[in-house]
């Protein structure tokens, strides 16, 4: 029986790092250290290391409370 790929659980986009950085406005040591301290996911492709795109904006996305909105 040839071997399948299961399907993954959501599409994901991954990109590298500096595509990253540029879209987030931060540095490239900054997802890297994200990254190490696990506040974001990477996933290593090959040698490469990918982050994705929808987690990024949820993880690094903080809404910031203001007065008006209490």
């Amino acid at each position: 029986m040839p071997y399948t790929n299961p399907a993954p659980a959501h599409p994901t986009h991954l990109v590298p790092l500096a595509e990253a950085a540029e879209h987030f406005h931060v540095s490239v040591k900054t997802l890297r250290r994200r990254i190490a301290d696990g506040t974001i996911a990477g996933y290593r492709v090959g040698r490469l290391i990918r982050v994705d795109l929808d987690d990024l904006t949820q993880s690094l996305i903080v809404t910031i409370p203001s007065a008006r909105s209490v």
